[in-house]
């Protein structure tokens, strides 16, 4: 994600100075939401100020369960404006609890492990969504609105783009037409 590092030089290693403030993307793997798609960014140990969605609406929700309310990424960008979108939204969380660093930790075989679980996410969207579809608050309105996008991703575009990034993963560079993909 060389994108990331333009926007936030103090990622790379070795050029953070003492004084510096601290990196937007603190998160530690280990601390990742388990609603997070497998991709190079994931939010872990975020503060949830309900800000994401305003900058990043079809990329970042808002979970509760044990942890609290976090904010995680449903939708990994695709392109630079969506990447700046989403850039903005975790940038903005004071904790810092935001990470760019899917790419080293995952594999295709935890990319599977993940998928393996969508029924437990499906139902954790489903319930939410109806919670916050009947909320007399505008702002959870909203977030089943994007809890309904979630779904719709999970059921469409959502396999065929695991299946392209469990590629890289592999090879460390995109597919061509010609390449076969690994299966889910």
């Amino acid at each position: 994600m060389p994108h990331v590092e333009e926007a936030f030089p103090s990622l790379r290693l070795g050029t953070r100075h003492p004084w510096d403030p601290a990196p937007p993307f603190a998160g530690k793997w280990e601390e990742r939401n388990w609603r997070n798609v497998p991709g190079p960014l994931y939010g872990a140990m975020t503060d949830n100020c309900w800000v994401g969605r305003l900058h990043a609406p079809r990329h970042i929700l808002y979970g509760d369960d044990h942890e609290g309310e976090q904010e995680f990424l449903y939708r990994q960008p695709r392109s630079q404006t969506e990447l700046d979108d989403v850039l903005e939204g975790m940038s903005l969380d004071p904790y810092a609890g935001w990470a760019c660093g899917g790419d080293t930790n995952w594999t295709p075989d935890l990319v599977r492990e993940w998928w393996r679980d969508r029924p437990r996410l499906r139902q954790w969207i489903t319930q939410k969504r109806q919670t916050w579809a009947d909320s007399e608050r505008d702002d959870e309105r909203e977030a089943a609105e994007g809890l309904s996008d979630y779904l719709a991703y999970l059921d469409g575009e959502l396999p065929d783009h695991l299946r392209v990034y469990m590629y890289f993963l592999d090879h460390r560079r995109s597919p061509t037409s010609k390449d076969l993909l690994p299966q889910l």
